[in-house]
């Protein structure tokens, strides 16, 4: 709560500024949500319950002032009561009817067969006549308990029958209040009250420090998350348990992991980047300074050292044309240009214009083609991906040794095989073959004139085309690549 105060026409006014901030914090949303979960039902239970007391409580007390009814009905029949009115009769009848009232706390007016109250404990309604339609059902026959309307007042009629013509003579009407029934239920809604209150704040504060347990990995977890976001991405949180919570932790910590390596791998490739790029413009710089400091150079070592510039100047536009190739490939609004190609020419005509360059080293190309394949690619990204694995081939091979190429397909995919009888590839090496500017043997690939991306973008171009790149080798026994493109693209 923060506090303000300042100062109107010469007197000290206080505002009072509440932070409710609170209120968004996951743990007290746990909380009021558990004490409104355990709070509404009791509300309802006990509810429910002092209904169904109140229902039975005034069922109970209608049946008893019932049973009363039909008793005092039979007691003034066996008297005699209704149909002697001597003097002495009436006043033992006045006086019987008190006596009754007195015993059960009641009211009881009794009424002839056409409604005349002949007698009431009371004094009150004697001579008057009752309409209602209770007492006229009962002088029908037909006995009725009723609660009134609007008052915590029972009334039980009962009609009176002579024993012998089984005639109805009269009607009796008892009426009592059942404010006792209510002082009870009061009494037991109270409980109720303080039951739901107390099991509120017992659930409350069990599920206040349930809930602080359940928030707490999350708040580490968030935490580390702010670490993260501002460049630790070592962070790593510690998994305890096998819930949700702990899977999250894990995931969080593979992502921490991922995230590590790739900031690592774009070090290493801006060092990388920087490397190779420098390495030519060295070159050059020594080449030229080595002329300019020299005096009557031979017109032969000129040629000489401008055609090593020229070649240094070719590995530079080379390099660069290949990362602007990567940068390309790597944009997610990347499009491709699919169209339905013959695989077979596509793969002969690659053979075709790396013949010259096997020859050099009498390294055999051989192409297989097991099938007719034809297949929805971008046929100028993914002619480049193959020569790249093709030429590869080549270089690395051993004299006099064999590239072969094979290609088959079954109903949903196009196999492209490129085998090569070279080096191969230690399984160590294996998994990065395909990162950027990576080599195995980096001093024997700027001999061959490599820049160590041919792969990366060998691999993306797959990857862009739905497929999959797969290499199996060993140490001394060749490569296999094999390439997987699905012969149809999804939209």
């Amino acid at each position: 709560m923060n506090q303000l105060i300042f100062i109107q026409n010469g007197e000290w006014v206080i505002i009072l500024r509440i932070n409710f901030k609170w209120i968004h914090s996951l743990r007290w949303k746990l909380l009021i949500t558990y004490m409104m979960i355990s709070f509404l039902p009791l509300m309802f239970f006990s509810l429910g319950i002092y209904n169904t007391l109140e229902k039975h409580y005034i069922q109970e007390r209608k049946a008893e002032l019932q049973r009363q009814a039909n008793i005092t009905a039979g007691h003034i029949v066996v008297t005699g009561y209704l149909k002697d009115s001597t003097i002495e009769q009436k006043r033992l009848f006045h006086s019987d009817i008190q006596q009754t009232s007195k015993e059960i706390g009641a009211r009881i007016i009794v009424v002839d067969s056409k409604g005349i109250v002949k007698n009431d404990s009371n004094k009150v309604d004697i001579g008057k006549t009752i309409l209602q339609k209770e007492v006229l059902a009962a002088l029908q026959g037909s006995d009725v308990a009723y609660k009134q309307p609007g008052s915590n007042i029972i009334h039980a009629v009962a009609s009176i029958k002579d024993d012998k013509t089984q005639e109805i003579i009269g009607a009796i009407i008892i009426s009592a209040s059942i404010e006792d029934i209510y002082v009870s239920l009061k009494s037991v809604q109270k409980q109720l009250y303080i039951l739901v209150v107390l099991t509120t704040l017992v659930v409350g504060l069990f599920s206040f420090y349930v809930s602080g347990v359940l928030i707490r990995p999350l708040k580490e977890l968030v935490q580390v998350m702010k670490k993260v976001t501002e460049g630790h991405l070592d962070q790593q949180i510690q998994v305890k348990g096998k819930d949700e919570i702990a899977e999250l932790s894990l995931a969080f910590n593979h992502m921490s992991e991922r995230l590590l390596e790739v900031d690592n791998s774009r070090q290493e490739f801006v060092a990388n980047v920087s490397h190779e790029l420098k390495t030519p413009l060295s070159s050059i710089k020594v080449l030229s300074e080595s002329l300019l400091l020299q005096e009557n150079v031979p017109e032969e070592m000129y040629k000489e050292f401008l055609s090593d510039i020229t070649s240094e100047v070719d590995r530079e536009t080379e390099i660069i044309n290949d990362l602007l190739a990567l940068v390309k490939l790597d944009r997610k609004d990347m499009a491709l240009s699919f169209e339905s190609t013959y695989l077979n020419e596509m793969i002969q005509s690659i053979l075709k214009r790396l013949h010259p360059l096997a020859q050099q080293r009498n390294i055999d190309l051989i192409y297989d083609s097991r099938r007719d394949v034809y297949a929805k690619v971008d046929a100028m990204k993914l002619t480049l991906a193959i020569s790249n694995l093709i030429e590869n081939g080549i270089k690395y091979n051993e004299e006099n040794g064999t590239v072969t190429v094979i290609l088959d397909a079954d109903h949903q995919n196009a196999f492209i095989t490129v085998q090569d009888t070279g080096i191969g590839i230690p399984v160590e090496e294996q998994k990065k073959i395909f990162e950027r500017f990576y080599r195995v043997d980096k001093t024997r690939d700027r001999m061959t004139g490599g820049t160590g991306l041919g792969l990366s973008i060998t691999h993306r171009t797959i990857l862009l085309h739905q497929g999959s790149i797969k290499l199996i080798s060993e140490e001394g026994e060749g490569a296999t690549f094999i390439i997987r493109i699905p012969l149809h693209q999804n939209s």
